[in-house]
């Protein structure tokens, strides 16, 4: 079983800036597509951003909610993902939870694609 584990979540104000990390301490993210969904209460999940693995091209997926804010990055010697959000909103309120894939695909993601989740960690956003 895949344990992988979010954290960095938090209250912030309209504007402000959040890092996300997804580790796991028994499992090598690089091999994987790492993807960050999030889901508000009474919302359907919602796919983030996504990497693809370090052994595939080069790839990365940003919803077009969060496109400009958000940047998703691979930390390998600290077996790390991280999703910078910049010029939070309210609307960005979440859980947020990353999962491993094959690849990220093209285009927007699924998360039927996705086989092991995190917990996921609060993100509010508010003043």
């Amino acid at each position: 079983q895949v344990q992988l584990v979010e954290s960095g979540g938090g209250l912030v104000q309209p504007g402000g800036s959040l890092r996300l990390s997804c580790t796991a301490p028994e499992f090598t993210l690089d091999l994987h597509a790492i993807g960050w969904f999030r889901q508000a209460p009474g919302k359907e999940r919602e796919g983030v951003s996504c990497i693809n693995s370090v052994d595939h091209m080069p790839y990365t997926y940003y919803a077009d909610s969060v496109k400009g804010r958000f940047t998703i990055s691979r930390d390998k010697s600290k077996n790390t993902v991280y999703l910078q959000m910049n010029s939070l909103e309210p609307e960005d309120t979440a859980v947020y939870v990353c999962a491993t894939a094959w690849g990220c695909g093209y285009g927007q993601i699924q998360p039927s694609d996705f086989a092991f989740w995190g917990q996921g960690t609060q993100v509010t956003v508010s003043s």
